[in-house]
């Protein structure tokens, strides 16, 4: 796998609660791979992936395509997200992959999808997400005050 601006980036504790970890990249494309766990936590009472877990990971995975793909100097604020739910997702590996569909000045476009190991798409979104420059959102976080434990 080449490298990516994601290579130094810690993921944030939501993106380790989905067991983020990047699988594969072409940064010059916009095209990402990112692999999921898909925790028997995360389910519902059927026993399935809850839909809201998978629109995280779709998320999570729709976001870093654009940051590789500026070579980190932008991160990405979701404006709109339509997920389409195709299969059911059992406990187990899940695999998002995304691709920048348009890069604009203040606003991207990206398609992702996720499938099951066997490859079984398991739902498909669209996003139009607001460009924000990587400098600017870490001096917006760190002038945030910290949150109260729970």
């Amino acid at each position: 796998m080449i490298a990516t601006a994601l290579d130094n980036l810690n993921p944030p504790p939501s993106s380790r609660l989905l067991g983020w970890h990047l699988l594969d990249a072409r940064p010059r494309d916009g095209w990402i791979r990112i692999g999921f766990d898909g925790k028997p936590d995360f389910c519902n009472p059927a026993g399935f992936v809850q839909g809201g877990i998978l629109s995280a990971m779709l998320d999570d995975t729709m976001g870093p395509a654009v940051f590789a793909m500026t070579e980190g100097r932008l991160y990405t604020a979701t404006i709109t997200m339509t997920v389409n739910f195709l299969s059911p997702a059992r406990p187990g590996p899940i695999i998002g992959e995304a691709n920048v569909t348009q890069l604009g000045k203040t606003v991207a476009f990206v398609e992702g999808r996720l499938t099951a190991e066997d490859g079984t798409v398991l739902a498909t979104a669209s996003t139009s997400a607001r460009l924000v420059e990587t400098a600017k959102a870490i001096a917006s976080a760190r002038s945030q005050p910290a949150a109260l434990p729970a």
